[in-house]
């Protein structure tokens, strides 16, 4: 892919990943139209559905794109496919299409580009669907053990700290990024196929000197997993063989060998509570597939590791550090 140049203005294009979303998909476009700040384009990518939702698209909402895939190619290529059909938009929002957005979402986010002009990343406020008092997410927080979780996950939104403030990267379930900066970066690791992408992208951009902030009034009502399943095989199996390659090829410098001890932990620390779940059949499958390629891993590493622009704590300072209490805090 190559790069398209910035120009004036704030163009946004809002895209969507459907795989058999059915009305999941529909209540989210519906809130797409409904917006105080309309997107210039809207694509859904479809993941070759089989439930009639991207028959649904077209017949519909005829205003919206659909650009169909013959197979099912995982939420990291069927973005990178999008990201290849924009023409003159700077900015690119990604939303699930579990998600439905509150009717100033966009203008808070392009309210947020402009108080924040160095800034490449914005991360939207997750709700909880079903209880509009719980946050879903506000940003992602990533540990140097390589763990992340969606910040504030499951408190009430009249505890969690309410501002726009740093984050570590946010949640590909309703972000907005810079095109220019996403492109630079590589895109999505298609390799990945769902989960930790959102992460690893955002890791690799700060490694070229973006910057992710929290935009606390852009909100988003999030039914979590609604697609696949929470805490679902396929949700575990690529979570955990993901972050594995998160880990490597992003931690940048001395850092990758200082928390490699904490990193080595937590994968064991995984092989025994989903194997005292019942579960060790899927989460040894997914350490030994992450292991299985690591030489190609370290290879993708030294790419990466060589276009670094920025110090080492410049990326390190927004990780969250420690052996106990960050766990306590992510389960609480």
């Amino acid at each position: 892919m190559t790069a398209i140049s910035t120009i004036s203005g704030s163009r946004i294009a809002v895209i969507i990943v459907n795989y058999n979303g059915g009305d999941y998909l529909k209540h989210c476009l519906n809130r797409l139209t409904s917006q105080t700040r309309a997107p210039d384009r809207v694509i859904v990518v479809d993941n070759n559905s089989f439930d009639g939702s991207n028959e649904a698209v077209t017949r519909e909402f005829p205003a919206i794109e659909l650009l169909q895939l013959d197979r099912n190619a995982g939420f990291a290529a069927a973005n990178n496919r999008a990201f290849e059909t924009l023409c003159g938009e700077q900015w690119v929002a990604l939303l699930n299409p579990d998600t439905r957005p509150t009717d100033t979402w966009l203008e808070e986010l392009e309210s947020a580009i402009y108080k924040n002009p160095d800034c490449d990343v914005f991360a939207s406020k997750l709700m909880n669907a079903s209880d509009s008092d719980r946050i879903d997410g506000a940003g992602d927080v990533y540990h140097v053990c390589g763990l992340s979780w969606r910040r504030h996950h499951g408190m009430s939104s009249s505890v969690a700290k309410s501002d726009s403030d740093p984050v570590f990267s946010g949640c590909g379930a309703a972000t907005l990024y810079r095109l220019s900066s996403v492109l630079s970066a590589g895109g999505f690791d298609e390799s990945f196929f769902c989960y930790f992408e959102d992460v690893d992208l955002v890791f690799r951009m700060r490694l070229y000197g973006s910057k992710c902030i929290y935009v606390e009034s852009s909100v988003v009502l999030h039914h979590g997993s609604g697609l696949t399943g929470k805490d679902s095989d396929f949700t575990v199996y690529h979570g955990h063989r993901n972050l594995v390659w998160t880990f490597i090829k992003n931690m940048p410098g001395y850092s990758f060998y200082l928390y490699l001890p904490q990193h080595i932990l937590l994968n064991i620390v995984s092989l025994i509570h989903y194997s005292l779940k019942g579960r060790a059949s899927v989460i040894f499958r997914a350490k030994w597939d992450a292991i299985k390629i690591l030489s190609s891993v370290f290879r993708e590493r030294k790419r990466i590791q060589s276009l670094k622009s920025v110090k080492v704590t410049d990326v390190t300072c927004y990780m969250v550090k420690g052996l106990f209490r960050p766990y306590l805090s992510r389960f609480r």
